[in-house]
Order: C-alpha cells, then sequence, then structure tokens
C-alpha cells in the first residue's frame, strides 16, 4: 500500500519500539518470580520436567527468572540481543510446554509460543541501528 511505504525507511525505529516494549515488559514479568525466593524458582523450574529434565528444579527456576529479567532489560538496550533472544525462545519453549502437558490447552500456551516465535524472529532480525550491539 503506497500510503503505508514509506514507513519501511524507519524500520530501525520499529525496532527500537519493539526492543523497548518487549524488553519493559519481560522485566515487569520475570522480576516477581525473581524476588519469589527458592520456592518460587523450584516451581517454575519444576516445569522443565516437560521435557524430561527432573533435576536441579531450583537451578532451572533460578535461571528463568534471570533470563526473563535481565534478558528484558538487554533486549531493551540491544545489548548481546542474538544470545538473549535464544534464551528468552527456549524459556518460551518450556512454557509452552508446560501449559500443554497441563492439560491447561492450547489457548493458555498461547502467549508462550507468540513470544518464543517473536524472540526467534528477532534473533535473525537484530537489534537495529538504535541499540549497544549496533555495527
Amino acid at each position: 500500500m503506497a500510503l503505508l511505504g514509506s514507513l519501511g525507511k524507519y524500520r530501525n525505529t520499529g525496532l527500537l519500539i519493539t526492543r523497548i516494549g518487549l524488553g519493559i515488559l519481560f522485566m515487569l514479568h520475570g522480576y516477581p518470580k525473581l524476588l519469589g525466593g527458592p520456592e518460587k524458582w523450584e516451581a517454575i523450574g519444576g516445569a522443565m520436567k516437560y521435557v524430561g529434565i527432573d533435576f536441579l528444579p531450583l537451578v532451572w527456576g533460578l535461571f528463568a527468572a534471570i533470563t526473563e529479567t535481565f534478558g528484558g532489560f538487554l533486549i531493551l538496550l540491544g545489548l548481546a540481543f542474538r544470545p538473549v533472544c535464544l534464551l528468552l525462545t527456549f524459556t518460551m519453549a518450556i512454557a509452552t510446554s508446560m501449559h500443554l502437558n497441563s492439560n491447561e490447552g492450547f489457548m493458555s500456551a498461547s502467549q508462550a509460543i507468540e513470544m518464543g516465535v517473536v524472540f526467534l524472529g528477532l534473533a535473525f532480525v537484530g537489534p537495529g541501528a538504535y541499540s549497544v550491539d549496533k555495527k
């Protein structure tokens, strides 16, 4: 559409807006998990059993909380962008597996699926010019 065709010039601005939005939301999503302490971490890490990993749930849960909280911050900055996107894709894959295997249904898993797809796509696209990682 010709009317919106000129928006292509602003790809880096679009990536910046996406990074800011996702970064803030994931920091807000992960921070309560991080503050939840060992009981919360163990409950979160227990989701690994759905992919056949049933050892150290506390450690896996802490990793997930750190990934969401600090990963969100790094996404916001555009620092270590691709590795963080891949870590968040993995985290969302585990969340998807947990929702689907807990008989919660597809709708319960859809947000984790959507975010996993977004982070995987962003890993290929990169952070854009307005980032700490800019090349």
